[in-house]
């Protein structure tokens, strides 16, 4: 993955090695803040109108100023800009970070989000549906909170860090992380599907995943359809004992899952959704 030069940090466009925050910011500090990652085409934002309504209910939630800019033709502008100096323009991967700026626990110095944008090259097998199967299992050293803001995709990744370290030293591909009450909540890098008996199910918001843009969109397309689908608390023993796994995200759409532990699985019906809702999207 080709990494831009360049980045823009609050509308300026700066070289990608340049050091931006001081030793003070909330986000370093804390993990105060929250990030989306996109994915852009031919310079159209894939499911724009999603990420925008995530990174909104994100702000408000996190109590940053209202923050119109991010609606505006200008803030598009940047993004398209910083592609095309970054020779990203074709096919890029995006990310959107917010941070509050510096300030300790108790006395926050602005409420205003700062924004960075950074580019990087994706190449075109991210718009192709796997043909090999994920490797994967269940990660258990750390746990997935369920409040009100861990559907929220924050600056605080330590969890997913953790397991995708874990799955790197195990030659895995992906990992799934539990809840404190040992439900599935998501993956390190995607929100979690399965099929069994028939029936497509997810982990509800409240049970700690991430509240995914491709996640929502695939359940709007799939209940449009008229297919049996539940938002419903998922164990262990119900994803081992499924037909099949598949994961989401805004980069690759769908991925299906070969193998959890000693647990095998289809791509037959991941295959169909893939091609008949991510395809069109991807062109």
């Amino acid at each position: 993955m080709n990494t831009g030069g360049y980045l823009n940090f609050n509308g300026k466009v700066f070289p990608s090695n340049k050091l931006l925050i001081s030793p003070n910011n909330r986000s370093f500090r804390y993990g105060d803040g929250c990030f989306e990652t996109l994915k852009m085409i031919n310079g159209k934002i894939i499911l724009e109108s999603y990420h925008l309504e995530r990174l909104f209910t994100s702000l408000q939630a996190l109590q940053f100023n209202k923050a119109s800019y991010f609606i505006s033709d200008l803030f598009k502008e940047e993004i398209m800009e910083l592609a095309k100096k970054n020779r990203h323009k074709k096919s890029a991967r995006l990310r959107i970070t917010i941070s509050r700026g510096d300030g300790g626990l108790y006395d926050i110095e602005d409420h205003n989000p700062n924004y960075l944008i950074q580019t990087w090259d994706l190449n075109s097998v991210t718009n192709r549906f796997n043909e090999n199967g994920l490797v994967m299992d269940v990660y258990t050293k750390a746990k997935k909170v369920c409040d009100d803001f861990s559907h929220i995709k924050s600056n605080n990744f330590l969890c997913y860090a953790m397991g995708a370290l874990w799955a790197k030293e195990n030659k895995l591909n992906d990992v799934v992380l539990l809840n404190p009450h040992n439900k599935i909540a998501d993956t390190t890098i995607a929100n979690l599907f399965m099929v069994k008996d028939g029936v497509i199910k997810t982990p509800p918001l409240t049970d700690g995943c991430i509240a995914g843009v491709t996640r929502k969109y695939l359940l709007k397309c799939i209940r449009e359809e008229g297919m049996p689908v539940e938002e419903t608390s998922i164990s262990v023993d119900d994803l081992l004992q499924a037909s099949e796994v598949f994961l989401t995200n805004s980069i690759f759409g769908i991925k299906w899952v070969k193998t959890i532990g000693k647990s095998n699985y289809t791509n037959q019906l991941s295959a169909v959704l893939h091609k008949k809702f991510i395809a069109p999207l991807f062109g």
